[in-house]
């Protein structure tokens, strides 16, 4: 008889890791829950003999993922005039200006690094690679964070590295609990060192990056919930697009100036289990009062039609 659940299991376990169907079964057997057995798997791919991680012999290498980050660490702005000189002669990667007090890979060397992986600096996988990487800020990458990160992703070069990023993303839209680690982990990363809470424009943006990111693939999925009978509610519509505006124009006429850590976290709960007339709402639950306001916002708009 066929395991229609397996199946369905194996498929998304392969299309989010890019595993083979037999290790992903190998994977499922072992941890049964489709999320834990892909977390397992990116803990150590190689746990099963015939997984994706390459040998020891072949491991990634420390020196060579250090000569990489020194190749961006200390990288320097130069004005366009320059950069145009530079290109004409075809010399852009033989003459650049270093900062030998900096340790780590600041802003310009992470636009260098973007362009050697064909990324824009601006694209949501990046968000996964700060969270492997562990990077602390914005545009600012550690030498330990970055070898110990791209070694625990399993490769040391640019094309590995443009390989990795399509898993990453992957993952990221897919993979619930992945998605809120990278998710949380934005929180730190992205605010000025100093400040307890996200600028209102920068959190904005991520979230512009983000959620799409998260209900295309699948990683913010609606959580339905039960009635009275604890029968779940197959036909209720979850949290939909047009609220991410909402959400925006709620804040911004309130005239909050920041995002606190709690209300971040919490939100991303709020989206994956409000229900698209916001009537499960749980007005004596723990939720941070921002998020009760906007309820009521989002209610009054409702029945406004606006």
């Amino acid at each position: 008889m066929v395991d229609k659940k397996l199946d369905n299991d194996v498929a998304q376990f392969c299309a989010i890791t890019g595993a083979s169907a037999r290790d992903a079964k190998k994977f499922l057997d072992a941890h049964k829950r489709l999320d834990i057995a892909i977390d397992a798997y990116y803990d150590n791919p190689g746990a099963f003999s015939g997984s994706g991680r390459r040998k020891d012999s072949s491991a990634p290498s420390t020196s060579k993922l250090g000569q990489l980050f020194d190749k961006y660490k200390g990288w320097c702005g130069i004005s366009i005039i320059g950069l145009d000189i530079l290109v004409q002669f075809g010399l852009p990667d033989l003459f650049h200006p270093l900062d030998p007090d900096e340790d780590d890979i600041t802003v310009d060397g992470t636009i260098k690094f973007c362009e050697d992986l064909e990324v824009d600096p601006e694209d949501v996988v990046l968000l996964a690679v700060a969270y492997e990487l562990k990077s602390p800020r914005m545009g600012r990458w550690t030498k330990q964070g970055w070898i110990d990160g791209w070694k625990a992703i399993g490769t040391d070069s640019i094309s590995g590295m443009k390989s990795a990023l399509t898993r990453l993303r992957n993952r990221l839209a897919s993979d619930p609990s992945y998605f809120q680690k990278v998710y949380n982990h934005t929180f730190d990363f992205a605010r000025i060192e100093g400040q307890r809470s996200l600028g209102l424009e920068t959190a904005q943006a991520l979230w512009g990056l983000l959620l799409p990111h998260g209900f295309q693939g699948g990683a913010l999925s609606h959580i339905t919930t039960r009635d009275g009978d604890d029968d779940v509610k197959m036909d209720e519509e979850g949290w939909k697009e047009e609220y991410n505006q909402w959400w925006f124009d709620f804040l911004t006429q309130k005239g909050h100036k920041g995002v606190s850590k709690d209300t971040w976290v919490m939100f991303l709960d709020f989206i994956r289990s409000i229900d698209s007339n916001f009537s499960n709402y749980d007005m004596e639950a723990a939720w941070p009062s921002t998020i009760d306001d906007f309820v009521e916002y989002g209610k009054e708009r409702l029945l406004s039609g606006a």
